[in-house]
């Protein structure tokens, strides 16, 4: 959500931001829906502060026997309880229409996001480990999973397109990379373990801005609950209509739930496989903090999930999200992409973005500094710290073998019960 006063204020660097995402120049229209309502308001509170004025000085005329005063005083009342409702109207009209209008446009970028219309604009920042030499043709985690215990079938045949039942140690070690992830980013990391509802109401999923625009790519209950597309929506709305103490040290949660998307990805894209499925499992974090602290946290953020895929050795790079890339409610994302030698191309496994105060507008999520009297918006950032099962991919493919086993990675011995290597059934 937007802040007016910013809007009524910068109304030419508003619409230059909603340029840069791809949107039209639309600040003329708030102010004036703005002024619109306004003018509504105060003319209802006119009106209630005449009908309260007049009401009492009946009660005096008619202690002074003054019946004419009276009766023009009824008659004042009457009439402005008749032309109330008009401007009652006219206020919530106004403002229902304004509401959905700033609710429909994104974030503010950033001043350091680069121009672009899509991915092929993104800005590459870093690069790390080195992408393993094969001495035999690497195969794509969709040939080499069904004989390991990734079943497209089975999952295809009890849930449709876009599911998959994993099994044996196929499961095992997919659960073994969350239980990896979740222990480094709460021990090493300094994230609080949470474990949030993975349904939620209407407005968590607004304050995280997945309504009303995405309501198409989510899954809803026939009861009128969402199931979440990733746990930042219960996370983050955690804090919504709380007023927090002096946030000296940023809030961060982490969690490893089901998420949930009915549009998993662009028509025709990654139907094959585990990348897009309707139902998977993620890692993760989400920080609240103060203004001034959230590009350093984003930062941290952002370390913090490359720490997963150094520790795993899965050769990564980082990249900056252009403006027609980035997401609707970030101002400024990062991404992590994995590279996989059996499709030769580097995938993304994260995203982290800095949301600013957009999301926090949204559901009245405020702090109060040390020794002050006002209150401020908080800033709040998420990010994947894994996507589990892209995590699964990457380790297959870097970690396969010639026989068509996977060596598991030795930081995950803990996790696998003694199982080092996944072998292909017989």
């Amino acid at each position: 959500m937007h802040d007016i006063a910013f809007i009524r204020s910068h109304p030419a660097e508003f619409d230059a931001a909603m340029t840069r995402r791809g949107g039209e120049a639309v600040s003329e229209r708030i102010i004036a829906l703005d002024a619109t309502r306004r003018e509504a308001t105060t003319r209802v509170q006119e009106a209630q502060s005449r009908r309260n004025d007049a009401s009492k000085a009946i009660g005096q005329a008619m202690g002074q026997g003054d019946k004419d005063k009276a009766e023009a005083l009824k008659a004042e009342v009457a009439e402005i309880k008749a032309s109330m409702p008009e401007w009652e109207g006219a206020e919530r009209a106004a403002t229902a229409e304004l509401t959905d209008l700033l609710a429909r446009l994104p974030n503010i970028p950033a001043a350091d996001v680069p121009e672009g219309a899509d991915e092929n604009d993104n800005v590459e920042v870093h690069q790390w480990g080195e992408k393993r030499s094969f001495d035999f043709e690497p195969k794509e985690h969709a040939d080499l999973g069904p004989a390991l215990g990734m079943d497209f079938e089975t999952g295809a045949a009890l849930s449709g397109a876009r599911f998959t039942f994993l099994r044996g140690e196929m499961a095992r070690l997919h659960r073994g990379l969350a239980q990896f992830m979740l222990d480094k980013q709460t021990r090493e990391n300094g994230y609080t373990e949470c474990n949030p509802p993975v349904l939620v109401n209407d407005d968590a999923m607004y304050g995280t801005d997945k309504l009303p625009k995405f309501a198409d790519d989510s899954f809803r209950t026939t009861d009128g609950r969402w199931l979440i597309p990733t746990s930042e929506v219960s996370l983050t709305a955690s804090v919504a209509d709380k007023i927090l103490p002096d946030l000296s040290r940023p809030i961060r949660m982490t969690a490893h739930t089901l998420c949930f998307r009915s549009e998993a990805g662009a028509a025709g894209r990654d139907t094959r496989g585990f990348i897009r499925q309707h139902q998977f499992e993620k890692v993760e974090l989400v920080s609240v903090c103060r203004p001034e602290d959230s590009e350093a946290e984003h930062e941290r953020m952002t370390k913090c999930a490359e720490g997963i895929l150094e520790a795993l050795n899965l050769p990564y790079r980082r990249v900056l999200l252009c403006v027609g890339d980035m997401g609707f409610g970030a101002r400024k994302t990062y991404d992590l992409e994995v590279w996989l030698p059996g499709q030769g191309a580097w995938r993304e496994i994260s995203s982290c973005s800095n949301t600013g105060e957009f999301q926090a507008r949204r559901m009245n999520a405020r702090y109060r500094p040390e020794g002050e009297k006002k209150t401020v918006f908080v800033h709040t950032l998420n990010g994947s710290g894994l996507a589990v099962g892209r995590t699964l991919v990457a380790v297959m493919e870097n970690y396969q073998n010639a026989d068509g086993s996977v060596t598991v990675p030795g930081v995950l011995a803990p996790y696998m019960g003694g199982v080092t290597r996944l072998e292909p059934a017989a």
